[in-house]
Order: structure tokens, then C-alpha cells, then sequence
């Protein structure tokens, strides 16, 4: 896999990524199991150790969870 293709490839499961996030964190709607969620986190992890220049601060390989549920309340 050249460069371009992993570079391709890693924007396509981010983009994935983070709307089954979505859906799993913030909408409780998961329309995908876990074990193909897992798969696909795999997978970018293995393409951005093979591509360590593609990793980016905002890909879901580098943060943990999603942003919180605004029914939460805040407290003080």
C-alpha cells in the first residue's frame, strides 16, 4: 500500500469511526456490534503504525470515549 492509499484509507475509517462513536456515545443508537467497531479500530491503528506520519491528533486512535451526552448536568 503506498502513502496516498493509506492516507485514503485512514480518512475513510476516521470518518467511520467517528459517526459509529456518534451513535454509540451520544445518540445510544449503535448501528454496528462491537466486535466490527473493534475491527476497524485495528485496522487504523495497524495503518498509522505503518504510517506514523499519517497520525493526527484528532484521530480516534488518540483520544479515549466520545464528548459527553448533553443531558448531563453540570455540576459545581
Amino acid at each position: 500500500m503506498t502513502p496516498s492509499q493509506a492516507k485514503t484509507e485512514i480518512e475513510k475509517l476516521r470518518k467511520e469511526l467517528n459517526y459509529h462513536s456518534y451513535r454509540y456515545y451520544v445518540l445510544d443508537d449503535p448501528e454496528i456490534s462491537d466486535a466490527v467497531y473493534d475491527r476497524m479500530f485495528r485496522k487504523l491503528q495497524a495503518l498509522e503504525e505503518k504510517f506514523p506520519e499519517l497520525v493526527t491528533p484528532d484521530s480516534p486512535t488518540q483520544r479515549v470515549g466520545a464528548e459527553p451526552v448533553e443531558e448531563f448536568e453540570t455540576i459545581q
